[in-house]
Formats: C-alpha cells, structure tokens, sequence
C-alpha cells in the first residue's frame, strides 16, 4: 500500500480486528501533518500516509475536528476532493479558547457557520456541530464569558439542524454540566464528550442524559482514569485518538495493556512512511481499543462491533 515501508508496519497489514473502526476525533490540519512543529518545518506534509495507516488498521471512517470557521471551510473542502471521500466527515464549530472569534459579531459568526453547515449537509459531509463547549484551563485564549456565549450560539445551530454535538469540558467547575443541562432540549440528536477525563460522578450524568463519552490516549493515562473507563456503559462509548495528540506513552497505566505497537522515527529524522514518535494517527486507535477492552475484560472484535453500532 502506498504510503508504507515495510519498517513501518506492524507484523501484519491485515486490520487485526476487521474494518470496523471510526476515529471520530481527527485534528487532520494540526501543524504536526504538515510536518510542523513548534513553528519549524522538520518534513514534508504526510496526510495522505496518515489516512492510509489508518486504513491499513481497519479505519472506515475519520471525523475531522474543527475548531473555527476557516478550519470548517478547510475541511470541508478537502473532503470533497479527496479520493473515498466517503470514508471522511468534518465537525463544524468554533472550539472554546477559539471563542474570541463571536467578538466580530455572534449573528455574523452563527451566519457563516450555517452557511457551511448547509453546504456540508448537501453532500452529506457534516458529522456534528463542535468541536464546542468551555475550557477553563486555557482562559488566557478566551475568557468565560465569550466561551459560554460562543457555546450557547453552537447548541442553538445543533436545534436548528438536528445535528449531534462535539463536546469538548476541561476543568469547569460543573459549569459545563450545568450548560448542558439547561440547554438539553437542544440536544435532540445526541452528541459526545470528547477525549474524556473527568470522573465517574460526570459520566453518570452525561450518560444519564443520553450522550456519548469519547475515550482516546489521554483519557487512559492513570490508573483512576482507567477505572472510570471501566464504569462507561459499552453502548454509551466511542473511541478517538484526537490526533495527533493524545498519543499513549510508556509511562501511562494504559501501556500494559496494549498489544499492537507501531515502530517511529524522530521528526528529526523523518523518512516518508515512518510515523513520528510521540505524534499520535488515527491507527493507533487499535490501542484505545485493546486496552479498553482490556480494562473490561471483553474481547477487542466483540467491543470494536458494539462501539460501530454506537
């Protein structure tokens, strides 16, 4: 398969657990795919390779997270143009410690994100509005008030179009939970947690309400992380990998678990078909599987079918 060596694979280039698998959180316009990083270039733009490991792991279906209106265009765009674009969807949104962008006017801001939303919703490439909700950990991007109004603007797009929502909560003091409580007749159509972290007490409640929780590496990082995991009802669970972040690391409590592994090489020393180390891809969303199904002691093809008919 194009975008390979034979260095770069694991043993086999069979999907270990059938062709079964969404990544419904992909950052495919992060600078890392460029080859960027920390404003420097250490190699060629790899996108193409990435969607093809993907693949090659039995990846059927990629949802692009977007995280304002020019990367809503962006990713709108490419998916109409690249080849299978079946296999690729895009969330529409404005994420929270973008949420400056309303300062140019809320209606200006929720007219251009209807605008794609129609034009996406044409040609059946619009997944979820989002990524949206609040983020205090990151206030020096954008305050409180301007995240809740910027996200309150996102729940009413949702209603309007029966869209689910990509939720994105860090650290908000259960504002975020009060939020989404108050506007859930907004919600009709669902929508997930993201790259979940919290506790067994916030997935109750989400859960509680109808949603999803989205579970990819940073979700798995401690041993207390893992036994929230272990609590998720099976058909209120999708997986992720938010690359690419959110790569698991040695010294996660997740890595004893994981049995497929994936040889890299330093962006320094970037060669075409090798993954970078410490960059995380959409095919190692084998590895949120297996521990997963790990933790709940289930075998990865039985949970693999479940979450696909989530």
């Amino acid at each position: 398969m194009e975008g390979f060596t034979s260095s770069s694979l694991p043993s086999t280039t069979l999907p270990p657990y059938g062709n079964k698998l969404i990544d419904i959180g992909l950052n495919l316009f992060d600078d890392m795919f460029m080859g960027i990083y920390n404003k420097k270039q250490k190699h060629a733009e790899d996108i193409q390779m990435v969607l093809s490991r993907g693949h090659a792991m039995g990846v059927i279906r990629y949802i692009i997270t977007s995280g304002n209106i020019d990367e809503s265009k962006k990713s709108l765009q490419f998916v109409r143009n690249i080849q299978h674009n079946n296999e690729l969807m895009i969330t529409v949104g404005v994420h929270p410690t973008r949420c400056d962008e309303f300062k140019r006017g809320e209606e200006i801001v929720v007219a251009e994100l209807r605008s794609i939303i129609q034009d996406g919703l044409s040609t059946g490439h619009v997944a979820a509005i989002g990524e949206c909700g609040l983020d205090y950990d990151r206030l020096q991007f954008c305050d409180k008030d301007w995240q809740r109004i910027g996200f309150i603007k996102q729940l009413e797009l949702a209603s309007e179009f029966k869209l689910p929502m990509f939720f994105h909560d860090r650290n908000t003091d259960g504002d975020f939970l009060a939020l989404v409580t108050e506007h859930r007749d907004k919600i009709s159509a669902g929508g997930v947690v993201h790259s979940f972290t919290g506790t067994i007490e916030e997935m109750v409640a989400y859960t509680s309400m109808g949603l999803y929780i989205g579970i990819n590496g940073c979700s798995l990082k401690t041993e207390e992380n893992l036994a929230v995991v272990k609590q998720i009802p099976v058909d209120r669970l999708l997986l992720e990998t938010d690359a690419p972040w959110c790569a698991m690391k040695n010294s996660h409590a997740s890595m004893k678990y994981v049995t497929t592994h994936f040889p890299t090489k330093k962006k320094e020393r970037y060669e075409p078909g090798w993954m970078v180390k410490d960059r995380a891809e959409p095919c190692m969303i084998v590895q949120v599987l297996e521990v997963v199904a790990a933790i709940k002691e289930m075998e990865p093809t039985v949970l693999a079918d479940i979450v696909l008919e989530n």
